[in-house]
């Protein structure tokens, strides 16, 4: 039995408001849309991850670096929160593909006795227009969307932290900051991942700071080994640092984010009084019991906890692990999932939840009603359901590709926890770099997230799409930081999430099952192979699964496509000797502790 409940507070708008909002997103009909199979990041090779034990304390981010900056916060005196600053600081510098303060992020937290929920996503900004991605009555490609300013949404990340800093923080917040500021004075050797992936994006060239800074003189990407250093971010941080969030959204960082915008060939709306009327949105977790465990995660704009704890719940008795009845009824689970997901979620300022809560969508009949959907063959086509006998008032979102992100898990040594999914959106962001007003080389980049937004606002009878674009909307996510507790305790158990865009849904499910259902320990069940369906075919990562599992799967009516599913999943759970750390052998995480 699962069993879920989705709440808000803190930032609250007026619910008709809201439904009449919904009526800017009319007047244009749906057209093709990207298909969402392909990757956020490329694959770079992967490197066996041993696991980790600590007693105490550890730190799972996505990049050495960023992880000695954390644990050098705990051994501090520091909280999570604290080490989960300094994790990000460095990741925006050595890892900006990812995530960085020009973007957003999803956050868990747990105090020893609450579990929070906190969403730094992006804004639009109040110049968005519903049909900004539209062009000639079609809708972009991401190609032609993604550069520029045009997908540029207000960031949200540095305004999250520095809210649960507040409430959380041990240490004061400077000194979270030294990490970064350091490494960037000083300069940090390019990684192989970091100049693998600086082959593919050409929207960087196409941004005069970026090019500076990523390519050489003749306009190729610097080499692993590079010692690249960053004066223009080490300036910025260091006013951030003295002076609080309010130097990035306010002044000369915010008024040279939003000249960049402005001025870039393909201009975005994103103003000053946009970064300056930001604000992060502490939101009452979505919780649901899934065996003898409770999983807590972000509830909407992000859609990711929802269809996790659908697919977990309709998967019901356990077949073999990675096995073809499994491989089947995930597929299929996640197709009834991911339809839900495109036709009911959107951000809740903005959309109602379906039946006016969102546990609808988890409510043991319903489910049990849309298990019962799921036969020996693939269905032809899945559809939405209706919970609770809700009015639906909008139209199925097209699929549509989604990128990210980086994923941070830390415990302390008081047992305080965070699950952090932290994003620029695609590889690189919308390629546009700020200085903060500095004039010096380097900076941070600025995220494309606005391209998570519907492009097609209507369908073509003119209902509205309820992710479409709307000033001041925060777009749908599919991250998903979760938190792991026992049920009958109450004892937390594990901290995790992942990147992968659309994919970040079938990478924690998978992990969770293999940790909750299948007893591995958390680093098996993160490099098990990875599979996963978006509500089509289903992809089986090259080289990890057998060509018969592939043809029982395409004779059972599947379309089977084997891919490179770069997941970079992190995790913290707790076993006898205290805290096992696992990172993904798919990228270059590894967890520090003590």
């Amino acid at each position: 039995m699962l069993v879920g409940l989705a709440l808000r507070r803190g930032h609250r708008r007026d619910v008709l408001h809201g439904i009449l909002a919904l009526a800017l997103c009319a007047g244009l009909a749906p057209t093709r849309a990207d298909t969402p199979l392909k990757q956020p990041e490329e694959a770079t090779g992967r490197q066996a991850k041993p696991g980790w034990q600590y007693h105490r304390e550890a730190v799972a981010a996505a990049n050495p670096l960023a992880a000695e900056a954390g644990e050098r916060i705990l051994r501090a005196g520091g909280s999570a929160i604290d080490a989960a600053v300094a994790v990000q600081m460095v990741l925006g510098l050595v890892e900006p593909q990812s995530s960085g303060i020009g973007g957003g992020a999803f956050m868990m937290t747990w105090d020893g006795s609450k579990a929070q929920a906190w969403d730094g996503r992006e804004t639009a900004p109040a110049g968005a227009r519903p049909d900004q991605f539209m062009q000639g009555g079609q809708p972009m490609s991401m190609a032609q969307a993604v550069p520029g300013g045009l997908s540029v949404g207000t960031p949200g990340v540095l305004a999250m932290l520095a809210e649960v800093h507040r409430e959380q923080g041990h240490l004061p917040w400077a000194r979270l900051f030294e990490p970064a500021i350091e490494l960037a004075d000083k300069g940090f050797a390019i990684s192989p991942r970091l100049a693998g992936l600086l082959q593919y994006p050409r929207h960087l060239g196409r941004d005069k700071q970026a090019a500076a800074y990523f390519l050489d003189a003749d306009g190729k990407p610097w080499p692993v080994g590079h010692v690249l250093r960053n004066p223009a971010y080490a300036a910025v941080l260091r006013r951030i640092a003295k002076e609080g969030p309010q130097a990035f959204y306010r002044g000369t960082i915010a008024a040279d984010i939003a000249a960049r915008v402005k001025n870039a060939a393909q201009a975005g709306s994103l103003s000053e009084a946009d970064l300056a009327g930001y604000h992060a949105i502490e939101r009452e977790p979505l919780c649901a019991e899934w065996r003898r465990y409770r999983l807590c995660g972000v509830p909407p704009p992000s859609s990711g906890f929802i269809a996790i704890a659908q697919i977990l719940t309709l998967l019901g008795a356990d077949p073999a692990p990675l096995s073809v009845p499994l491989l089947h009824r995930f597929t299929e689970a996640s197709r009834l999932a991911f339809a839900d997901r495109a036709l009911y979620v959107g951000d809740p300022d903005f959309v109602p939840a379906p039946a006016g809560d969102w546990h609808s969508l988890l409510d043991p009949a319903y489910l049990r009603e849309r298990a019962a959907l799921i036969g020996e063959r693939a269905m032809p086509t899945a559809t939405a359901g209706v919970p609770r006998g809700a009015q639906v008032a909008f139209a199925m979102q097209a699929d549509q590709i989604e990128h990210g992100t980086s994923h941070i898990s830390i415990v302390d040594r008081e047992g305080r926890a965070v699950a952090l999914t932290t994003s620029v959106e695609g590889a690189f962001g919308s390629g546009l770099m700020s200085d903060g007003g500095t004039g010096l080389p380097g900076g941070f980049l600025l995220n494309n997230q606005l391209t998570d937004f519907s492009f097609r606002p209507t369908s073509a009878d003119g209902k509205p799409v309820a992710n479409c674009v709307e000033p001041g909307k925060r777009p749908r996510s599919s991250m998903a930081p979760i938190l792991v507790f026992e049920a009958d305790s109450g004892r937390l158990v594990m901290s995790l999430g992942a990147p992968g865009g659309s994919f970040i849904i079938s990478f924690v499910a998978k992990t969770l099952m293999g940790t909750l259902a299948w007893g591995m320990d958390a680093q098996r069940a993160i490099d098990l192979p990875n599979f996963g369906s978006v509500g089509g075919p289903i992809l089986l990562e090259r080289g990890g699964f057998e060509a018969a599992t592939a043809a029982a799967l395409e004779a059972l009516g599947h379309r089977v496509i084997q891919a490179d599913l770069p997941s970079g999943l992190q995790a913290i759970e707790r076993q006898k000797e205290g805290w096992f750390g696992a990172a993904d052998p798919r990228r270059e995480g590894v967890v520090r502790g003590d």
